[in-house]
């Protein structure tokens, strides 16, 4: 591996390793690089490695990659794009950039960033149990046991079901705390553990909490993550939900070169 600056970041616990590849270009990552770096033990440390690139189309693209060196969308790892994308003096207050799953919009408020997440319609039922895909694709499960115990056991059986297995899911538990608030914990595909905080599963629960109490027209749900808070917001028109945004702190914790 080449010598590697970064800047640390965590979104309510949800961590990754953020390089500059707009102003400063580095040579692709492979599969080895990015599991080294990700790893707790003999790297950096992270759920993630995000490439902020420069795209045709839109201010950056963020090229982002599980710990595991695939590939996914990050609400979590986007909004820290955004915030170190502003530290690089590409964006201002707003912006619009690339990711795996589309053109997302994005703002910055005070000590918040925002990221317009893509319109979603299709959600299945499993009995008790919900799939869809918020930019990653989310099976919800409702539970008043979100123990970390838990959520590996269920994470595990889940996401290495014969149904699953290949592709891999996010698996979220989700317990309804008041009729606009929720606490969830997510076990992530790709890490393959459970992290502090997922943002696209944050999204997706705060819509699956509109399919078991259905309220038409806008709705904000606060989402308790054991790293700390999350808002989402949409609208929402039967099963279909559009204007999804998803806010929260990101912070920057050191800098470094590897």
């Amino acid at each position: 591996m080449v010598v590697t600056k970064f800047t640390k970041y965590q979104g309510t616990g949800n961590d990754f390793i953020v390089v500059d590849n707009f102003t400063n270009q580095h040579r692709d990552f492979d599969i080895k690089d990015i599991q080294l770096l990700c790893d707790r033990r003999f790297g950096v440390g992270a759920d993630g490695l995000i490439v902020v690139e420069k795209s045709n189309t839109s201010d950056f693209y963020m090229n982002y990659f599980n710990a595991d060196g695939s590939k996914s969308f990050c609400g979590n790892g986007a909004r820290c794009a955004v915030h170190f994308a502003k530290t690089l003096g590409i964006i201002s207050e707003t912006t619009t950039f690339e990711a795996i799953d589309g053109t997302h919009g994005a703002f910055i408020t005070h000590d918040s960033i925002s990221i317009i997440m893509q319109n979603v319609s299709k959600i299945r039922r499993y009995q008790a149990d919900f799939v869809l895909n918020t930019g990653s694709p989310h099976y919800i499960k409702i539970s008043d046991d979100i123990s970390s115990e838990t959520v590996l056991e269920q994470g595990n059986k889940i996401r290495y079901s014969a149904e699953f297995k290949d592709e891999g899911i996010n698996v979220n538990l989700m317990k309804k705390v008041a009729q606009d608030t929720i606490s969830i914990a997510t076990y992530e595909r790709g890490v393959e553990n459970e992290t502090l905080s997922c943002g696209t599963g944050a999204t997706a629960c705060a819509i699956i909490l509109n399919e078991l109490n259905p309220i038409q027209g806008e709705r904000k749900v606060k989402v308790l993550v054991k790293g700390g808070e999350l808002l989402v917001s949409y609208k929402a028109n039967e099963s279909k939900y559009t204007d999804i945004i998803l806010s929260g702190p990101a912070t920057p914790v050191f800098h470094g070169t590897f």
